[in-house]
């Protein structure tokens, strides 16, 4: 380990700060949870939707307690906050979806009782007129041996498939019962843009997906909101449809559903293109505008540290506004437990962790991000813009939705058994007389839903702290029932609202387990990492790596494989001068693979050279001889670190930057994969 982790190691020994053990938490004050969460889900702040009136009055709301703990501001310009560039797209009435078979009479469906959609290309009309081919699960997953394609071109074509993924009791294939991504909804509709389709339609079935038909209507039936294009592939129709319409539809090409679910088990399963088309017209509204995540932090009192790194709470503040389409005072989607909850524990870890003297050796940043519920979006935003922030993430400890309906004798943290950080998880546990409880349904694909996916993703160890079943005065059954009724009556509906009779102390208890996390990875010498093999293994090591992402920044150009990528090296001139901006260069590659040619466009001449020399080291598969142009944005964050070392990020095919930090002296080698 470097100098600066021992010296860590002796700051932590002198302070003598207490790790995980209950008795030496802040208190940790109900009242406070119990007022959040009320003025949150107030009809005064309608809903807190994304890009609303009432989820813009929350941020700032808590942007304001953040300030008044005297935590420092943690985003842009010296504020609270992290702009998140958006689009909300709603379809109109005048959308129109029909199934047209090659021999027989049309099928008309109704919105919202048939199908939901939503244009993904964020234009106002699309009109899609294509054959379904059903892919089975829609699944690509090589280290289950599995590919439901087998090499079937879906370009211009809908995709019709189930939610989920294949059925599973071992733990080695899938996973067993429990839900990967390859099951989760986004998933299918990334993988089938990237293949090519214009359409995809998810057949709704409640076992697979873990939620009733409403929970879809209400989700999709509103306004859905998108980061702004980057040029990742979308679709033109990214739908769902009932499973009774699903049964009409494969029924129109002489096919029975149950029998497709069957054969969708089977890794010999092949896409059935249907004699059916999709006529659709989808009209839609759409309407830029900029969320924010509000960002703060408590600086850590180690010197070399407090920039560097630090421990990551996260909660989201939005929740699903207003829908004037529903009747009078049944309009609000008042978000009470989700996540008005999430966020009463985040502001109080916020409260005490200002506190906390001395401050521990690593910072402690908050995160109450946007766009939860429109997919992980203001999530997705702060993880592919880690390098907007003061400080780098070791982990992230993400509440979302605890009812507080009594003490819990159970916790959830599913995810942390696939870190390093999992043993002192288990120590804390045990010292808050918690009994870490597995998933009740690792089937709903939960680790998937919340916000802490989103850096899991990008390679921060992550994992969400939920209650068990289990409470205190109650048999599991009462716990069971609890979570029953909360899913049917309650989940992404009106009916979310405040009880004034809520108990807040089990919330509080979690909310000390949480600070009790954060202090023992605040004050651990050792990195915290995923497993070996983990799915998100790769993504950390990317994350601390100086390699180029070829297939991401060539994607949609199979012609540009890369397989040599010279790192771009910021220029030691540029650095210190304080040079930043865009370059261009345009590039020629020989039948061989290699570089012919490369020669600079627009952009500084230090910094277009520097680009020059690493590109012209490249090699690309053989083929024919091939041109593009390539942009790379030169950043320097403000911020000097002498530990820190560049960071390299893919914005768009064909786009990427580099991010570096004026006069840094880069003391960790790299590993001789980057050379």
């Amino acid at each position: 380990m470097s100098k600066s982790v021992f010296l860590l190691s002796c700051v932590v020994l002198a302070a003598g700060i207490l790790l995980a053990e209950k008795t030496h938490v802040p208190k940790i004050d109900p009242q406070r949870m119990h007022d959040t969460v009320k003025y949150l889900s107030s009809d005064e702040l309608e809903g807190r939707g994304t890009g609303q009136k009432g989820g813009d009055a929350a941020a700032n709301w808590i942007a304001e307690q953040f300030k008044s703990y005297g935590l420092k501001p943690a985003g842009s310009n010296g504020s609270y906050f992290q702009d998140v560039p958006m689009v909300g797209v709603r379809s109109l009435p005048a959308t129109t979806f029909a199934f047209v078979p090659a021999n027989g009479s049309t099928v008309e469906l109704k919105n919202l009782d048939d199908y939901v959609t939503s244009n993904e290309t964020q234009t106002e009309s699309a009109d899609v007129d294509a054959p379904i081919v059903f892919v089975g699960y829609g699944v690509t997953s090589p280290e289950n041996k599995w590919d439901d394609y087998k090499g079937y071109d879906l370009r211009g074509k809908v995709a019709l498939l189930f939610v989920s993924e294949p059925e599973s009791n071992d733990p080695n294939f899938f996973k067993g019962k429990a839900l990967t991504y390859n099951g989760r909804w986004t998933y299918k509709f990334e993988e089938t843009a990237r293949r090519g389709a214009v359409g995809t339609l998810v057949i709704h079935r409640t076992d697979l997906a873990s939620y009733p038909w409403e929970v879809v209507r209400n989700s999709w039936g509103a306004e859905r909101s998108y980061l702004k294009l980057d040029g990742t592939p979308k679709l033109e129709a990214a739908s769902w449809i009932q499973l009774e319409v699903a049964r009409k539809l494969v029924a129109m090409g002489g096919l029975n559903l149950d029998d497709l679910y069957k054969q969708s088990q089977s890794r010999d399963f092949k896409p059935i293109e249907l004699p059916v088309h999709l006529k659709a017209h989808i009209t839609s509204s759409i309407r830029p505008f900029a969320s924010r995540n509000v960002l703060a932090m408590v600086e850590g009192s180690d010197a070399d540290h407090r920039r560097a790194e630090a421990v990551l709470y996260t909660a989201h503040y939005d929740h699903f506004g207003i829908d004037p389409a529903r009747a009078k005072g049944d309009q609000i989607y008042h978000g009470a437990v989700d996540n008005g909850t999430g966020c009463g524990i985040l502001l109080e870890l916020a409260r005490v962790w200002a506190g906390t003297k001395p401050a521990p050796p690593r910072s402690i940043l908050f995160a109450a991000v946007t766009a939860e519920e429109q997919g992980l979006l203001g999530s997705e935003y702060l993880g592919k813009h880690l390098d907007q922030l003061p400080v780098q993430p070791i982990i992230d400890l993400n509440y979302d939705a605890l009812a507080p309906i009594g003490i819990p004798e159970e916790v959830e943290v599913s995810g942390a058994e696939r870190t390093t950080f999992y043993p002192e998880v288990e120590k804390i546990a045990k010292d808050f007389k918690l009994a870490i409880k597995p998933d009740a349904h690792p089937e709903a694909g939960h680790y998937y839903r919340s916000d802490h996916f989103s850096l899991g993703r990008v390679g921060i160890p992550a994992f969400s702290i939920s209650e068990g079943l289990k409470f205190k005065g109650h048999d599991l059954t009462w716990g069971e029932a609890q979570s029953k009724d909360y899913v049917e009556h309650h989940y992404h509906k009106p009916a979310d609202a405040f009880v004034e009779t809520w108990d807040f102390s089990g919330d509080a208890k979690l909310a000390s387990f949480g600070y009790a996390l954060g202090q023992a990875a605040a004050t651990q010498s050792g990195e915290i990492k995923w497993l070996p093999g983990d799915e998100f293994e790769k993504a950390q090591k990317k994350l601390t790596s100086t390699e180029i992402d070829g297939p991401a920044l060539f994607a949609g150009h199979p012609e540009l494989q890369a397989v040599h990528t010279e790192q771009i090296v910021y220029p030691r001139l540029a650095r210190q001068t304080r040079i930043t901006g865009v370059t261009k260069i345009k590039v020629s590659v020989a039948k061989d693979g290699s570089v012919e040619s490369a020669d600079g466009v627009t952009g500084h001449p230090l910094l277009v050279q520097a680009l020059l020399d690493a590109v012209r080291k490249w090699k690309f598969q053989p083929g024919g001889r091939r041109e593009f142009e390539l942009n790379f944005e030169f950043v320097l964050t403000g911020v000097d670190v002498s530990r820190a070392r560049p960071m390299f990020e893919v914005l768009e095919p064909f786009y990427a930057k580099v991010v570096d930090h004026p006069n840094a002296i880069y003391t960790i080698l790299y590993s001789a994969s980057n050379h």
